[in-house]
Formats: structure tokens, C-alpha cells, sequence
């Protein structure tokens, strides 16, 4: 007897070791599966980033400094989200600057100019919208080798926002919700009704 229970904890064993190994090749080869997936789902992101495109230049000069404006729609419209280009002619590099957005009711904005997140070889604004319609104005400070100098993009046409007013999109985002409250609050009301005991006389 004590021979077959030795025999039996020894297969028993055997087995254990064998199904561990088994379990073990199986993890190994499931990580390049893995890797397989991953990979390409991470890359996807970045190669899913489109380039700036566009549309319409205009020419501003500061000073020795050529500055060539890119929009990616024309012509502008209030509120509408587009991105800026700012290009010198010879290039970014060794260069600094402020740009300072001036709306049509004088109120001013200024920023550095940095370059756009998907045009690294030049300056801009990325997915950015001007808030007024009216002639805006564009002032560029460039600081480079030729020294610092102010260029202005003047009368810049900004047209009136697209689609209806904001009140009415606003008032009809609004709609959905308003019925939402108004059935959640009756059938509150009838489930309460439901759940009242009526005394027996």
C-alpha cells in the first residue's frame, strides 16, 4: 500500500510539474501576441495626427523680417476654431517673439509665438478661434539676428458666426435635458401615488 501511495504522490507530482510548464510556454508565447496588438493600437495615435492644412496667406513685414500668415480656413468667421501659421522667410530657428491679437473693440491679447504642434518647422496657433467679428488686427515682435522689429496684419475680416446665434444653439442643446427632468419628475410623482396605503375604514 504504501508503495502504490508513493508511486500515486510521485505521478500526482509529475502531472503538477508538467501542467506548470505547460501553463509557463503558454505565457511566453502569448507576450509577443501581445506586443503584436499593443504596438500598433500606441502607434496609431500619432500617426492619426494630421498635418496643418492651408488655405490663405497673407504677407506681414517686420522690419528685415518676411513673415508669411497661413489660415486654415477663409475666409474667418466669430468663434470658428482654425489654425495659424507663421513662417519667416528664413526660418524659425534663432528667432523669438510675442504676437499680440487685437480684437475690433481694442481689447489686446499678447502671447509668444511658438511653433505649432503639427508644423514644428514654424511658428502658430493650433485649433484657436477670434472671438468678434470685425477687422482684427495681427501684431508680430520678432527678435533675430537682424535685430528686433513690429509688423502689423491689419483690417483682418472676421464675419459673423456660423450656424444660429449661440442663445439659440444653447437654448436648443437645452431641450433634451428639459424633457429628461420633466419625465424623471412624473414618474416620481406617479411612483409616490402608487406607494401610498389607504387607511381601511
Amino acid at each position: 500500500m504504501m508503495r502504490r501511495d508513493r508511486a500515486m504522490m510521485r505521478r500526482s507530482r509529475a502531472m503538477t510539474l508538467r501542467r506548470g510548464r505547460a501553463m509557463t510556454l503558454r505565457r511566453v508565447a502569448a507576450i509577443p501576441l501581445a506586443l503584436a496588438v499593443v504596438v500598433p493600437m500606441s502607434a496609431a495615435p500619432a500617426a492619426a495626427v494630421s498635418p496643418v492644412r492651408v488655405v490663405h496667406t497673407e504677407q506681414v513685414q517686420a522690419g528685415p523680417y518676411t513673415l508669411k500668415i497661413g489660415f486654415s480656413v477663409w475666409p474667418l468667421r466669430a468663434l470658428q476654431s482654425l489654425d495659424f501659421t507663421f513662417r519667416p522667410a528664413d526660418g524659425i530657428s534663432g528667432k523669438t517673439g510675442t504676437l499680440t491679437r487685437v480684437s475690433p473693440d481694442g481689447a489686446s491679447e499678447e502671447t509668444p509665438l511658438v511653433r505649432h504642434p503639427r508644423a514644428l518647422d514654424v511658428w502658430g496657433l493650433d485649433i484657436a478661434a477670434l472671438g468678434d467679428e470685425g477687422d482684427w488686427t495681427f501684431r508680430f515682435a520678432v527678435d533675430g539676428p537682424q535685430g528686433q522689429a513690429v509688423g502689423e496684419l491689419t483690417g483682418l475680416a472676421v464675419l459673423e458666426q456660423p450656424g444660429p446665434p449661440l442663445w439659440l444653439s444653447w437654448s436648443i442643446g437645452a431641450v433634451p435635458l428639459g424633457v429628461l427632468v420633466v419625465t424623471v419628475g412624473v414618474a416620481w410623482s406617479r411612483s409616490r401615488r402608487r406607494s401610498v396605503v389607504i387607511p381601511r375604514t
